[in-house]
């Protein structure tokens, strides 16, 4: 039991150290930003507050003679390991303006604000929120209201799901974050087709991203999302970090966690769970599917290549056998969940077409 509350207290002391070495250097906390979530009654509000480089002294687009398709296709290009060398500030009061109200909050050890606002007053919709942590300039954060009236919505994985990785899987993370331009990633075909024809088919469908990837790299899936036209929606990550409990945080745990925390946030909602073979996908879901078979509509998985495969477990086939089936949900009542497989989000959608109410081609 020593282990693990040793590296939580080994990054925690590593901190301490670190923040006065950066306030001396010019540094000041800098909030980033999260899409939140909720329904009519709660609101979840996500983000983060770092210490940052202060970039007052930056020369401004206007004096440099830099066109915004200029800053633009700059900031596209650069590297995400940027994103991690930064400090977190831990603790940290922060405020949380919604509607006009003000609601109290304060950051963790990580630095990760994560609060739960009830009655926030927002009809559904997008909406703009404002967060003041101390000693921080006031941001402005996206939040997604669902209301009672939505009874459908997507939950997709990101990596090999919405966007080629290529990479050995226990490398992905590093690759994306440290050496990869966030230009050189590439969606995954028919992807964004697959979600604007549902929406088109459900409208008002919110689509929520759930990846065991590190929240640093969310400012980077963003502008990824937005080039490749995928819809924007809140991404539930983790943080690689050591816990109280354990060393590393468990991507699967995580996975399972959530899902099930979106279903008593939202319990009007039934869903279309996207995700791929490489790796737990297909059994994370089957559970889902098992335990609540009246809250999923539908599974969709991405079938890796063979090279695929390789790269993400080893071996040139799919964890699961890789079989169109309706294993998802064999469960008693003879409820079953249509679980279908495709190379590419064009394929996942002539096979879903038909579990969606869409009748012929």
């Amino acid at each position: 039991m020593a282990r693990p509350a040793l590296g939580a207290s080994l990054e925690d002391g590593f901190n301490r150290r670190l923040i006065p070495l950066l306030r001396r250097r010019g540094w000041r906390p800098t909030t980033i930003t999260y899409t939140g979530y909720g329904n009519t009654d709660a609101l979840r509000v996500l983000a983060r507050v770092l210490l940052k480089e202060d970039d007052d002294d930056a020369p401004a687009a206007a004096d440099v003679g830099a066109t915004g398709a200029e800053l633009a296709e700059a900031e596209e290009a650069e590297r995400g390991w940027r994103s991690f060398f930064t400090a977190p500030v831990a603790y940290l009061p922060v405020t949380v303006e919604i509607a006009g109200r003000n609601h109290a909050a304060r950051a963790d050890r990580g630095g990760y604000l994560d609060v739960l606002v009830q009655d926030h007053g927002l009809p559904p919709g997008w909406h703009d929120i404002t967060i003041r942590a101390r000693g921080a300039r006031p941001v402005t954060a996206r939040v997604l209201v669902v209301g009672q009236e939505t009874t459908f919505g997507i939950i997709s994985d990101i990596d090999d799901t919405v966007m080629v990785t290529r990479v050995p899987r226990p490398l992905v993370a590093a690759w994306n974050t440290f050496v990869r331009h966030t230009t050189a990633r590439q969606p995954v075909p028919g992807m964004a087709d697959l979600f604007r024809d549902v929406e088109a088919l459900r409208s008002g469908t919110p689509v929520l991203y759930l990846s065991t990837g590190a929240w640093n790299v969310v400012p980077a899936l963003e502008r990824f999302f937005r080039r490749s036209d995928l819809p924007a929606g809140p991404m539930l990550m983790t943080d690689w970090g050591p816990t109280n409990t354990g060393w590393f945080r468990s991507g699967q745990e995580h996975k399972r966690t959530t899902l099930r925390r979106l279903l008593i946030d939202f319990p009007h909602v039934r869903w279309l769970l996207v995700g791929d073979d490489g790796q737990h996908d297909p059994e994370i879901y089957a559970e889902l599917a098992r335990e609540h078979p009246d809250r999923v509509v539908a599974v969709g998985i991405r079938q890796l290549t063979p090279s695929e495969h390789v790269l993400s477990h080893g071996t040139p086939q799919a964890l699961d056998g890789g079989r169109d089936d309706h294993d998802g949900g064999r469960l008693a009542e003879g409820q079953l969940v249509p679980v279908v497989h495709g190379p590419d989000g064009h394929a996942l959608w002539q096979k879903l077409r038909p579990h969606l109410g869409v009748a012929g081609r």
